[in-house]
């Protein structure tokens, strides 16, 4: 439960708005030809180096709930640390306890799966991220599952695999299948099973929308998973090399839907009677699929044709408000107490904005994986939807009137809190091409300044942060080779404080450790109250 705050005797807060801008993507690199953020013109980035009230936070690992510190972190793990104010253990450390322990094969929807699929002629299909960028999921885990289906004696195992090219090096998916098949055939060949790859694509083309962004990449996902429907190869290697000869460019995240066939047949369409587990456990690019495998005939997103009566289960619950899935494996971290929950027990009215590709991440993930407002009186939650093309191609994407849209809401002088999501230097920085990286952060820079203007004019207040590094990261070298990195970084990221109307009345605290989960205490110290005994302490003390 909730409980009143308190407020500082030292400080009631500005008379204008705090604005919390995320430059999601934008993080603290080396400061050479790699670092996108150092090689663009960001005048106003670079002046805000310089103010007395900055820091660095710790962005990935342990400081947002991930299993070690040689763990990226991510839009999703961030903003439930900004929004919770202290670090929970996310879902990569849960489901790799549960494997360990062996809680997972346990539970009793494990059970029934399990069931289900050692009926004769049944199969049990794994359907997910392949990689091991531990963002939305990891090999480990679908190989200790599909090792465990071979020990309970399932005779039928197909994959249905999500290619990365994200969190990873962008041309790994073959190195990932590779290790896939060698399981595979050492199951089929000790054991006498039928374990296999039925199908797969990019995860950018095939089933891992967000957002309700695209729902005909879900559509691409459910033709080729369950109805077998895609471009035919003999094996999920070929389909990958024929994708990279046809169009050097593509990397893995944009390899077409494919199914693997034998005589000109699908091997793996997904039947009546089958189960079905989704292994990706970040939520946000998973609901869409699970609603079309747990919704009736009014679901009305793509046309299904037809819809195997299966047994379907996520490895988390997606979205906790909505229980999205109906079945899952392993209980979500159980966030409580948002720093929004707070603000509206205050009577404070606030907004959230961003464009649709990060939208959820300033609600659903903020508010602690819970959809829709906490109070709908006092919030307002701003879509502004983004145009559906590869972000290298428009590298501005909706900067421009996501900073429009906040400066009418500032001027309307209705909202003390507000928080804003650009998706710039994360979305473009995915793409690894270095001019439209560059003119991403640039366009985050102008809006900055944009804003900063404004904040001053109101006699407010900013806090300039981000969720994880990208952008700043553009490749590596490796035995004298440039290799494009299109995932996230393990880079600090900056914190910044524009107080228009500060006179010393408070400074940086010395922390040992500092991450994002210490930017809620700070929030609400800004707007004029002590932070709740449980919360991670503020980034700043008042003298």
């Amino acid at each position: 439960m909730v409980n009143e705050l308190k407020k500082l005797k030292k400080f009631s807060g500005r008379q204008g708005p705090l604005l919390l801008v995320i430059m999601d993507g934008i993080g603290l690199g080396r400061k050479d030809d790699s670092d996108g953020v150092h090689v663009a013109s960001t005048p106003c980035l670079d002046a805000l180096a310089q103010e007395k009230l900055s820091t660095t936070l710790q962005a990935h690992g342990t400081a947002v709930g991930m299993p070690s510190d040689g763990d990226m972190g991510n839009s999703e793990v961030g903003h439930n640390a900004l929004g919770a104010g202290r670090v929970f253990q996310q879902g990569a450390t849960l489901v790799n306890a549960s494997i360990a322990d062996g809680s997972i094969f346990k539970a009793l929807i494990w059970k029934q799966l399990m069931e289900s699929a050692k009926e004769p002629e049944r199969a049990f299909h794994f359907i997910g991220l392949h990689s091991d960028g531990n963002v939305h999921s990891h090999i480990d885990h679908l190989h200790a599952m599909v090792r465990h289906c071979a020990q309970e004696g399932v005779q039928k195992v197909r994959l249905h695999i999500l290619l990365d090219g994200r969190d990873v090096y962008e041309k790994s998916a073959v190195s990932y299948i590779e290790k896939t098949e060698a399981l595979l055939k050492e199951l089929n060949e000790k054991q006498g099973l039928d374990y296999r790859i039925a199908s797969g694509g990019g995860r950018m083309i095939t089933t891992m929308d967000r957002y309700f962004a695209d729902w005909q990449i879900v559509k691409r996902g459910w033709d080729a998973h369950v109805l077998g429907q895609a471009r035919q190869f003999s094996s999920a290697a070929e389909a990958v090399q024929t994708c990279y000869d046809e169009d050097a460019s593509v990397n893995d995240q944009f390899v077409g839907s494919f199914v693997i066939a034998q005589d000109g047949h699908p091997v793996g369409p997904i039947e009546d009677g089958d189960a079905v587990v989704f292994f990706n456990f970040r939520g946000d690019r998973a609901i869409e699929l699970s609603m079309a495998f747990d919704s009736d005939e009014s679901f009305d997103k793509f046309d299904r044709q037809r819809v195997p009566d299966v047994l379907y289960a996520g490895m988390m619950e997606y979205d906790g408000d909505l229980h999205i899935p109906k079945n899952y494996l392993v209980i979500p971290p159980q966030i409580d107490r948002t720093v929004s929950e707070f603000i509206c027990s205050e009577g404070i009215k606030s907004f959230a904005i961003s464009e649709t590709q990060k939208f959820g991440h300033v609600t659903y993930f903020w508010n602690g994986n819970k959809s829709g407002y906490i109070d709908e009186k006092l919030e307002k939650y701003i879509e502004i939807l983004s145009d559906k093309v590869q972000f290298q191609h428009a590298p501005r994407m909706k900067a421009v009137e996501i900073t429009d849209k906040i400066i009418e809401l500032l001027h309307s002088g209705d909202y003390k809190f507000g928080r804003v999501n650009f998706a710039n230097g994360d979305m473009v920085g995915h793409t690894g091409i270095p001019s439209a990286i560059i003119e991403a952060v640039q366009t985050v820079d102008q809006s900055v300044k944009r804003l900063i203007d404004i904040i001053k004019e109101l006699g407010g207040t900013i806090i300039l942060t981000a969720d994880h590094g990208n952008a700043e990261e553009m490749f590596n070298v490796k035995n004298g080779k440039k290799i494009v990195s299109t995932a996230h970084s393990l880079n600090p990221v900056p914190l910044v404080i524009i107080d228009s109307r500060y006179q010393g009345e408070y400074q940086m605290r010395d922390l040992e450790k500092k991450g994002l989960s210490n930017v809620a205490a700070t929030i609400l110290n800004l707007l004029g109250y002590e932070k709740p005994d449980d919360y991670d302490e503020s980034l700043i003390e008042f003298v």
